[in-house]
């Protein structure tokens, strides 16, 4: 490997008089908006009067946690909101490029249409529900640029080609080849990312833009957004819940609850000053790198209780909140042996395989009972596809796969089903994991029904409630459909049917990505509780290392598909030994806009995974650095 360290420099931004000038002059501004929906349950109001402006060359943050009316609200500026949605009255008011200003509550379909990609873009929350599954990924993002009539069908493949090296996507020309669901979920955003960033808008809606995506690419990412709002005064709404990434990029922050905007200031106003009880409970909550320092066992994050409505307040963490479940006297629970998976690309005219993307490369690894286990690494590095491999759901090669001592790579399909019983999992994405045509309570009891827990829906209503609890949602909500939550709220509802049948090994692909810090901080902690409480163990596969930091007992980093540097959490934090590991640690970003600091990246080409058919590599070698620390020799 020749990639080095992510090395930072003091920052040395100087104010332009032009872009000064600029920022006088506001692009878009919301006035007193008013939205709802309705449904069977009667009218509920999502938002409640919400006010706020972004100037030109301008990135306002928006934060809160889901549910708070976010994207309800960049929704509403795109002209996307659903058939039940009413905007019961308001205004928003729209400056183009070209100096005309348009009210888009009462703008035609047809004239948003023409605005939509060329003034004003949106990276949507969730790139598999967003992109189009019939369409190439190259077609899709030469789509807007044809469309509007930017350039012809060549230019826009040389665009398309420049878009996704902004990105860091490998092996560009294979990739642009691919339909959506033969990427990662990582992979999957960064080509939403390119394809909002190609008509270069003036307006561009950044609705969780970062979640799937791992650190290093996420700073790259937000180095991009912060070059192109410089360079062509692009103005941004950035919706996040992660305060590091605010900041880090934003200028302004807007602080939404329950559906109304409750604080608004400047970006350095908000982290040092905040006014609101609600907002300084939000920067509490935020896991910070270097928490655990010197610290042997994982520990419960401080929770932000909603004493009463509507305001939350702050718990302080017990001293009896380190997680000592691990058990390292006895066997491994979940032994993993020289794991690969490939997945064959076809080419020519008989459509042989030619080449194949080495997704896994002869992976080892242990998970104890008691214990979690992080897998961290880069978006397309293999960490899903581990977990997937493990349930079987992708094809894989294994020296052996243990399970409580016993061999399970000879099991055929139906002896196996008992195996899914203890092994679970959490899924990346999970409006594409909740079937949408069940109420979620249904999504919830149907594991408890296909293994016999329960002899009816009534007999798991009890069940299903509880779990519904456990992750923060009214029992209530167990007749909605997945289409009716927010992305966050969907994610709990994932985890709480994962949880359903009490399992062994829980596989948590991003569990919590999508998560505020406050509901993140809940579920993490009902996830501890449940692993005291039953002693399963945790494959945490994740990008946020403050995150990572709290929960792992031990912690894996993959690269290019294999395990780099494996040890104790604490020895991976405090003494990271491989170049990777290091840049993993140096692009976390922040929560303290004073330390925002002007980063330099390597530009080097990405290395490809793809190799020539029928190619075994090398199984990697490792040193030891300390007791149980292990690194790959590079």
């Amino acid at each position: 490997m020749t990639e080095m360290p992510v090395s930072e420099a003091p920052s040395t931004e100087s104010v332009d008089p032009s872009l000064s000038e600029s920022r006088n002059r506001p692009i878009l501004q919301v006035k007193d908006l008013s939205v709802s929906f309705n449904g069977r349950r009667g009218k509920t109001q999502a938002l409640k009067g919400v006010s706020f402006s972004i100037n030109k060359g301008e990135v306002v943050a928006v934060v809160g946690e889901s549910g708070s009316g976010k994207s309800v609200t960049s929704l509403s500026i795109m002209g996307l909101l659903a058939d039940s949605a009413k905007i019961d009255g308001g205004s928003i008011d729209f400056t183009t490029r070209s100096g005309v200003k348009h009210s888009l509550v009462k703008i035609g379909p047809e004239a948003r249409r023409k605005m939509r990609g060329q003034e004003m873009s949106m990276i949507f929350q969730e790139p598999m529900t967003s992109l189009n599954p019939v369409l190439r990924v190259g077609d899709q993002l030469t789509e807007g640029l044809i469309d509007h009539g930017i350039c012809n069908k060549a230019e826009a493949m040389v665009k398309a080609h420049e878009l996704l090296k902004q990105v860091r996507i490998p092996d560009i020309e294979r990739i642009l080849k691919c339909y959506p669901h033969e990427l990662s979920g990582g992979m999957r955003q960064r080509v939403m990312i390119a394809q909002a960033l190609a008509c270069s808008p003036a307006l561009l809606i950044a609705d969780e833009p970062t979640t799937a995506l791992d650190v290093t690419v996420q700073a790259r990412i937000l180095q991009i957004l912060r070059d192109l709002q410089r360079g062509s005064d692009m103005a941004v709404l950035f919706i996040t819940h992660d305060m590091g990434v605010v900041a880090e990029i934003a200028d302004r922050v807007v602080v939404m609850y329950h559906g109304e905007v409750v604080e608004e200031g400047s970006v350095e106003q908000i982290f040092a000053h905040a006014q609101h009880p609600y907002t300084r409970a939000l920067l509490a909550a935020v896991p910070k790198l270097g928490d655990m320092s010197g610290l042997p066992w994982p520990r419960r994050f401080p929770l932000i209780h909603k004493e009463g409505e509507p305001l939350p307040d702050v718990q302080l963490p017990l001293s009896a909140g380190d997680q000592t479940t691990a058990d390292y006297s006895v066997a491994p629970l979940l032994d993993v042996r020289g794991l690969r998976v490939c997945y064959p690309i076809r080419s020519g005219i008989l459509s042989r395989i030619s080449q194949e993307v080495h997704a896994v490369e002869q992976v080892d690894f242990s998970i104890w009972p008691g214990e979690t286990l992080a897998l961290v690494g880069e978006s397309g590095c293999g960490k899903s596809t581990t977990g997937r491999a493990i349930l079987r759901l992708v094809g894989s090669e294994s020296e052996s796969i243990h399970l409580e001592g016993k061999e399970i790579t000879l099991l055929r399909d139906k002896p196996f089903q008992a195996v899914r019983r203890q092994i679970q999992m959490v899924f990346q994405d999970p409006y594409a994991s909740l079937n949408p045509r069940l109420t979620v309570g249904f999504s919830i009891a149907e594991p408890l029904l296909l293994h016999g827990l329960a002899r009816s829906l009534a007999d798991a209503t009890p069940t299903v409630n509880n779990l519904l609890k456990s992750v923060g949602l009214e029992p209530s909500v167990a007749r909605r459909y997945p289409h009716e939550f927010s992305g966050g709220q969907r994610q709990r509802i994932a985890i709480a049917r994962a949880m359903a049948l009490k399992p062994q090994v829980i596989i948590a692909d991003e569990a919590v990505s999508a998560l505020d810090v406050s509901i993140q901080a809940q579920v993490v902690n009902l996830m501890m509780d449940l692993q005291r409480d039953t002693g399963v163990a945790w494959l945490f596969i994740s990008h946020d290392m403050a995150v990572v930091e709290r929960i792992a007992n031990r912690v894996a980093v993959m690269y290019l598909g294999q395990i780099v540097e494996i040890g104790p959490r604490d020895a991976i934090f405090s003494n990271p030994q491989h170049p990777y590991t290091q840049r993993l640690l140096n692009s976390v970003p922040i929560a303290d806009p004073t330390k925002r600091a002007a980063r330099s990246f390597d530009d080097t080409e990405v290395k490809s995974p793809v190799h020539p058919a029928g190619l075994q590599v090398e199984k990697v070698k490792y040193r030891q650095v300390d007791n149980h620390h292990w690194v790959a020799v590079f």
